[in-house]
């Protein structure tokens, strides 16, 4: 892994965060529609996975699709059986970027960002693993 693999992934995961925190002050969806709160947690989760694939020295589409993302490290070996659902949030890139969210769940906003949290603290520590 070259020096630069690993400052881009750790840029990567900075943006995450960024995306995280801002995720983290939308509870109320009174003020922030499933959409909104929806696109910043497929966003936390895309750059994660990105800061992920970049730490491990491999290459990644310039795309919005986690499920390409997901792809890319299991092929290389990685466990991501601890974050099943993370696929679930590609929608809100794509389809809801452009249209209402149309479900008749309700995004379950506190466990969406424990998850999003969870997964952006085992990335966090890949990163501090590697020399």
């Amino acid at each position: 892994m070259g020096k630069s693999d690993k400052d881009h992934a750790r840029q990567l995961l900075d943006m995450a965060n960024k995306d995280h925190s801002a995720l983290s002050h939308m509870v109320d969806s009174a003020n922030f529609s499933d959409e909104v709160f929806g696109f910043h947690a497929q966003q936390t989760i895309e750059k994660a996975l990105k800061a992920w694939i970049a730490v491990r020295g491999l290459v990644y589409p310039k795309s919005h699709d986690v499920s390409a993302l997901v792809k890319i490290l299991r092929d290389d070996g990685q466990d991501l059986s601890k974050f099943p659902d993370l696929e679930d949030y590609t929608v809100f890139a794509v389809q809801y970027r452009y249209e209402a969210y149309d479900s008749e769940d309700d995004i379950d906003r506190d466990e969406a960002i424990e998850k999003t949290r969870t997964f952006l603290a085992h990335v966090q520590g890949i990163l501090d693993s590697t020399a």
